[in-house]
């Protein structure tokens, strides 16, 4: 049984918390820096928002949420929906990140074809959509002959989740894939014909250099933004993300940039830090941090416990104006054994991992509004008077209660209306396991 009952529209939520910084209006916030307001829903949009002390207009239904938290849909920036659910069939040996590459390698090999792929998308955005996602960026593996595989499959799934989650995608190959014939001009007119990003994992090649201007000129050529795994190691020689920045400046690109992962800043001197971090600011790149999986495979060694928690430095970003974003990563795959596509989860446990309280602050806008602007959907991500009514409605009345029960009881609601919450079960995807 739901905890609020949701009416026919219009209606009134009344007595709800909001985060003050993901909203336009003007309120009178506590110390959490959340304010009581009533949020009236006409048509599927939000059509005002008001101090809760405020009276209603007569005649409408109200569904009091006693103080319950009210967010907007959330945005799920950097995912890799290929990749998930196989851990069942092909985990991780170790759980290195070798083992991770090399069992994902396999099991790409003998088993992504469409059907599968299709599949474990459709479970994978089914589970996202019933946490309250509105938007979700997947990278998605594009060394041939996957990419003639993905690429398609991921174009029907955007077509069939059209109103319920937006969908990009992103080509994701190691970068010395530049160098290696016609692959460059076809990934970048896969992606462009498919309104995609371009993407890479840098490695600290000795071709670096050369491979970034490439990239940087197919991106800028073709009209593309890029989207980069960084430096996803604790390596304190790995500096692949100031490299990147510099690229950005010298050739004055006008597109988006975001760099995922960034691990191996923790493990550098201040000076060096001071130097890549004053770079990305002046380059206007946007840093996500995937705080989940960077916990389980960085600093990895059997029968040692790890010293080091292998995520990168948010608050020195934050602090030097640095859009900073959280996001799932990998879901039960040899990358990340565990996770749902719940960004109340990430949320909690990027909390808990990065000290993102003791002041709370507004870090709330690093899965809500932040990623939605860097991935250019501004639409999302926040409350405001004729937006759409996506959000969600918890039990929990601050920050404190929400994380304390990550899976917390939640409404959903998109266009206003109240959807249903139930996750799709394990057992669909036995026979792709080679379950009985």
């Amino acid at each position: 049984m739901s905890f609020l009952d949701i009416p026919d529209q219009p209606f009134v939520i009344a007595n709800a918390s909001l985060p003050a910084c993901l909203t336009a209006t003007p309120l009178a916030r506590d110390t959490q820096g959340l304010s009581r307001a009533n949020i009236r829903i006409e048509g599927g949009k939000i059509a005002a928002i008001s101090p809760s002390g405020e009276a209603t207009p007569e005649g409408l239904k109200i569904a009091d949420a006693d103080g319950g938290l009210v967010l907007p849909a959330l945005v799920d920036m950097h995912t890799h929906l290929d990749k998930g659910y196989i851990w069942k069939r092909a985990p991780n040996p170790d759980g290195t990140f070798n083992g991770a590459l090399e069992a994902t390698a396999a099991d790409r090999t003998a088993r992504w074809n469409a059907e599968d792929v299709h599949r474990r998308m459709d479970f994978a955005l089914r589970s996202a959509y019933a946490h309250g996602t509105a938007l979700i960026r997947t990278h998605l593996d594009s060394i041939p002959p996957q990419d003639e595989i993905s690429w398609p499959v991921f174009q029907e799934m955007r077509e069939e989740w059209r109103g319920r989650i937006e969908l990009q995608a992103v080509a994701l190959f190691g970068i010395e894939a530049v160098f290696e014939g016609t692959y460059p001009d076809r990934i970048a007119e896969r992606v462009k014909q498919a309104g995609g990003i371009l993407g890479g994992v840098t490695y600290m090649i000795d071709a670096l250099d050369a491979a970034l201007d490439k990239i940087f000129r197919k991106a800028a050529r073709h009209g593309l933004d890029l989207d980069f795994h960084v430096d996803e190691t604790l390596d304190p020689q790995a500096t692949s993300l100031s490299l990147i920045a510099k690229k950005a400046l010298d050739h004055r690109f006008e597109g988006r940039i975001v760099c995922g992962h960034c691990c191996s800043l923790s493990a550098q001197t201040p000076g060096e830090v001071d130097r890549t971090l004053d770079l990305v600011a002046r380059a206007g790149i946007g840093i996500v941090s995937l705080p989940m999986c960077n916990l389980y495979l960085q600093d990895r060694l059997q029968g040692r416990t790890p010293r080091r928690r292998g995520v990168t430095l948010l608050h020195e970003m934050k602090a030097r104006g640095i859009p900073v974003a959280f996001a799932s990563d990998n879901t039960r795959d040899p990358f990340y054994a565990y996770g749902d596509l719940d960004m109340v989860e990430v949320y909690g446990q990027a909390t808990r991992i990065l000290h993102l309280d003791h002041p709370v602050g507004d870090w709330i806008k690093t899965v809500s509004a932040t990623p939605a602007d860097l991935t250019g959907s501004s639409v999302f991500g926040r409350i405001d008077v004729r937006r759409s009514a996506d959000i969600l409605v918890f039990r929990a009345r601050d920050w404190n209660e929400l994380l304390t029960r990550p899976w917390a009881d939640r409404i959903v609601l998109r266009d206003g209306r109240q959807i249903d919450r139930t996750l799709p079960d394990y057992r669909e995807l036995d026979d792709l396991m080679g379950s009985d």
